[in-house]
């Protein structure tokens, strides 16, 4: 595995630390990442006001969000393989807030999941990712409750890491 670093970021200084962020990556996404982009997968910090943000491939697919390795809004294998929320268009500017996800404004649930598991928030109209979140309860006791949070949102169209991660893909 072949990392590189932006100057003055040795946190990928090393082969082993890029090894370690991947696992941790994939152990929350339930993905296998490594798997996903091969044994020599190209890993890049840059940091910056935000945080870290790492790119695999040049491309900002992961960040870190205090001790935890999540996937960002651009990371299109874990937007389609991830269990979803779909949020009615009312629901839309409160999402793209930051605001948990309530039970009134779900439309259905794709997929399973379990209470800390990562979901993708979902608008009705377009089907576009509006966030990322971790899920407060099971995904079938989610489908029988009427109010009340349902996702605790991490990360979404317009955060500061989402503003970050544009100005990379730019």
């Amino acid at each position: 595995m072949r990392t590189i670093c932006q100057p003055n970021a040795d946190t990928l200084s090393k082969p082993k630390k890029a090894k370690q962020i991947l696992t941790e990556a994939s152990t929350n996404t339930k993905l296998d990442i490594e798997a996903l982009f091969g044994n020599k997968a190209t890993v890049e910090v840059v940091e910056s006001e935000v945080g870290e943000v790492y790119l695999i491939g040049e491309k900002p697919l992961l960040f870190k969000a205090g001790n935890r390795v999540l996937p960002t809004l651009h990371f299109t294998e874990f937007i389609t393989s991830t269990p979803k929320i779909v949020v009615d268009m009312g629901a839309v500017p409160y999402v793209c807030k930051g605001a948990t996800v309530m039970a009134p404004g779900i439309v259905r649930i794709e997929g399973a999941f379990v209470k800390g598991d990562l979901v993708v928030i979902l608008d009705v109209k377009f089907g576009k990712a509006l966030g990322m979140g971790e899920a407060l309860m099971d995904s079938e006791t989610a489908k029988n409750t009427k109010k009340g949070p349902i996702v605790k949102t991490l990360h979404w169209v317009s955060d500061k890491i989402w503003d970050q991660t544009k100005t990379i893909t730019e």
